[in-house]
């Protein structure tokens, strides 16, 4: 018993090394003359150490303890033989290393047997006795001496007891720390022996998967086989880096398989030691973090989803588009598309029915539009009311637009909301993940679409093309050159004749002023940058200064021609402005225009917007004395409540239905009934686009007094239009000043 590799972890667990081993010798003063006088001495011992051992097992077999021990078959005589040769080694030395280990081994196996320290130290009290006997017999101190030492042994046995109890119970106190610190921390431990591939591991490590700690066997099979399939190859290869020394240590986080079938998370950690054999041990604990990646995950999924409909929000659909144009790089890879959806008129149904109600309807229009589509394809909402669906795996292009008709066709179905029935409608734009001049900026493109669509009437859906690209480039240049165009001195106002269409021929008794504005040489269309500065908010600034030179324009030609009036278009920007109406009274000052000859066109549009504000603000405008217009009647809500409800004065029929009312029954059905309408209310009616001689000679039965249109006059410079003004009265008949044949009838 006892392996050579056990004594020499015994040494190590001792510390004893050389320099030790010398240091004992040395505080019990031994010297070579002691070894000297014990080799002398040997040969007067005779069959002392026969006799005594004989006597020692003797007396050991009149105890129960030690005789237990003795009783084994084949144990007496094996440990009789041993202890003669082992008490002649005592006398004969050296004492060397060898020495030291034989020493360990016997004291290495009398542990192991169970032959507890006080039998072997009394052991080595009555083998003093023999020897003194044998070799000092008849002395007349032999009696004291033999006294003195069963004193002396027997407190040698106290101490010894004091010193292991005292151990013993430190390292339970250790243990019982240890096993409180375990169940407070509600850890599982565990150790690996490496290359015997012995592993332990604790009740609580088994516990944790509903199992008893036998189940799991004394490998590491066990252990391996509960780990989930995805997370196997990250384990090993945490624990192959730690054990090849890249990592401090091990700590990993991994899935693995419970009794009752599902998965939990757990937190591995571990370090690598070597045992007093020099193998390699891997140890540490293992703690449920299931609660932990579970909250970990719900911030995760709150983080890529929108709270409100459930659907991936922007970073989630990044993180998808991402990997969509990563599958498009694989060879076969299908074609792929995204939608970009926005609902027309959404700020309508929060405005007048309250955001709750408009959350509502944004979680219905999610499911409707989550229905159109297939498995694998993924809907987000991408903020507000726009939502961008991305289609994967699609045989062609035009199949996107299938998928787009069908949103288009559920969405058109009515919504029921609260005993309210709503119309919901959406503009979408189309975009291809494959298109050469779209890059990476798909969403981009698809936005870009989306616009087309809403340009050309809405609820509808338009494809992305290069000229969509070339448009919003455009629109970026226009954008950065608007905001230096006041400042330049670039805008212009021209002004278009309004006339009042009397027998025979036509006297202008107004204008509308119009913004231009002039961009490098050429002149930019109002409906390029009047929507731009609409947006920027620099209409309020670009507008004040078109109402202020319109204004002080009309003063200088009433010098010409008394009583003349100006038209000037508002932005609904303007409207909002709380002092709007004092601004405008600052400028009718400045320029000395009367409140009466400026009117004020706004917008169907306008009125619905912000009811209460605009309200409040045409009011307080007609208390200045200026009059106001409602312009392109008939093409917006065409609400008559409102009609009453503000304080216009003026009704402008749009030219859509003066141009079509000469050959198209339906048109002039309506333009006659705007007409009338507005005569009725006692309002002033003034058509627009009037470009043929039929337009007046419809005007001119119905009875409409005022008209505008190229076929009168085409918006021209301030100058040009001097000398038409300078005529008492002036008079417009087709386009170019009257000549005095042209007023007689």
């Amino acid at each position: 018993m006892g392996s050579p590799e056990d004594i020499q972890a015994l040494l190590r667990s001792i510390g004893l090394d050389r320099q030790e081993v010398q240091t004992r010798l040395d505080f019990l003063q031994w010297s070579a003359a002691d070894g000297a006088r014990l080799q002398q001495a040997v040969d007067r011992l005779g069959n002392a150490h026969e006799d005594f051992v004989e006597h020692l097992y003797n007396h050991l077999g009149s105890f129960p303890t030690p005789a237990g021990l003795l009783q084994q078959p084949g144990v007496l005589p094996r440990l009789k033989a041993s202890q003669k040769a082992y008490y002649q080694r005592l006398w004969r030395g050296p004492h060397d290393a060898d020495y030291v280990r034989e020493r360990l081994r016997v004291g290495w196996v009398h542990e192991r047997v169970g032959l507890e320290l006080k039998w072997y130290l009394g052991a080595y009290r009555l083998y003093l006795d023999q020897m003194l006997t044998t070799l000092f017999d008849g002395h007349a101190q032999h009696e004291l001496f033999a006294s003195l030492l069963k004193a002396v042994f027997f407190d040698m046995s106290l101490a010894v007891d004091a010193y292991s109890a005292t151990q013993r119970q430190a390292l339970e106190s250790s243990d019982a720390r240890y096993a409180r610190a375990l169940r407070g921390a509600n850890d599982g431990i565990w150790d690996w022996h490496i290359d015997r591939d012995q592993l332990y591991l604790s009740e609580r490590w088994a516990s944790m998967l509903g199992l008893a700690r036998d189940e799991l066997g004394e490998g590491s099979a066990g252990w391996f086989a509960r780990v989930h399939p995805e997370d196997l190859p990250g384990l090993r290869l945490a624990v192959q880096q730690h054990l090849g020394g890249s990592t401090p240590s091990l700590q990993h986080q991994y899935r693995i398989r419970h009794r009752e079938g599902h998965y939990l998370w757990v937190l591995l950690r571990g370090v690598l030691s070597s045992d007093e054999r020099g193998g390699q041990r891997l140890a540490g604990s293992q703690s449920d973090i299931s609660q932990h990646k579970a909250a970990e995950q719900n911030l995760q999924h709150a983080a890529r989803h929108d709270p409100l409909t459930g659907l991936a929000n922007r970073t989630r659909l990044q993180e998808l588009l991402g990997q969509a144009q990563e599958r498009r790089q694989r060879p076969g890879a299908r074609h792929a598309a995204l939608l970009f959806i926005d609902l027309d008129r959404f700020k309508l149904i929060n405005d007048s029915l309250g955001h709750s109600s408009g959350d509502l309807v944004l979680v219905e229009v999610a499911q409707r539009l989550k229905r159109c589509l297939r498995p694998g394809d993924h809907l987000a909402r991408f903020g507000g009311d726009e939502f961008v669906v991305l289609l994967d795996d699609l045989a062609q292009l035009e199949d996107a637009e299938r998928v787009a008709q069908r949103m288009l066709d559920e969405l058109h179905l009515p919504l029921h909301l609260d005993e309210r029935q709503l119309s919901v409608s959406a503009s979408i734009g189309i975009a291809g993940l494959g298109e050469a001049d779209i890059g990476d900026d798909v969403l981009r493109a698809a936005d870009l679409a989306m616009y087309r669509a809403k340009e050309a009437g809405k609820a509808r859906f338009a494809r992305y093309s290069a000229e969509l690209q070339e448009r919003a480039a455009r629109r970026l240049q226009l954008e950065s050159a608007l905001a230096q165009a006041l400042e330049r001195g670039e805008f212009d106002l021209h002004f278009q004749p309004i006339c009042r269409l009397e027998r025979g021929h036509n006297r202008v008794v107004g204008v509308e002023a119009l913004l231009r504005w002039q961009h490098e040489g050429s002149w930019v269309s109002p409906e390029e940058f009047i929507p731009i500065l609409e947006e920027s908010g620099d209409i309020l600034t670009v507008g004040e200064w078109a109402l202020f030179h319109a204004a002080w324009q009309c003063m200088c030609w009433q010098r010409m021609q008394p009583g003349l009036y100006c038209a000037v278009n508002l932005s609904s920007q303007q409207l909002k402005v709380s002092d709007f109406a004092r601004r405008v009274a600052r400028i009718l000052n400045e320029t000395g225009l009367p409140a009466s000859c400026l009117i004020l066109e706004i917008t169907e549009s306008q009125l619905m917007e912000d009811s209460a504000q605009t309200l409040a603000c045409l009011r307080e405008l007609a208390s200045l004395g200026v009059r106001l217009a409602l312009d392109d009647f008939g093409t917006g809500y065409s609400s008559l409540s409102y009609l009453k409800r503000f304080p216009l004065h003026i009704l402008k029929v749009d030219k859509s239905f003066i141009g079509g009312a000469s050959h198209d029954e339906d048109l002039a059905t309506i333009s006659r009934a705007i007409i009338k309408l507005g005569q009725g209310l006692n309002m002033a009616v003034v058509a627009e686009g009037v470009e043929q001689s039929s337009h007046l000679d419809f005007l001119r039965a119905e009875g409409c007094d005022y008209a505008q249109g190229y076929l009168l006059s085409q918006p021209q410079p301030a100058w040009q239009l001097d000398p038409l003004l300078l005529q008492q009265p002036a008079y417009l008949h087709h386009g170019r000043a009257a000549t005095p044949a042209d007023y007689c009838i």
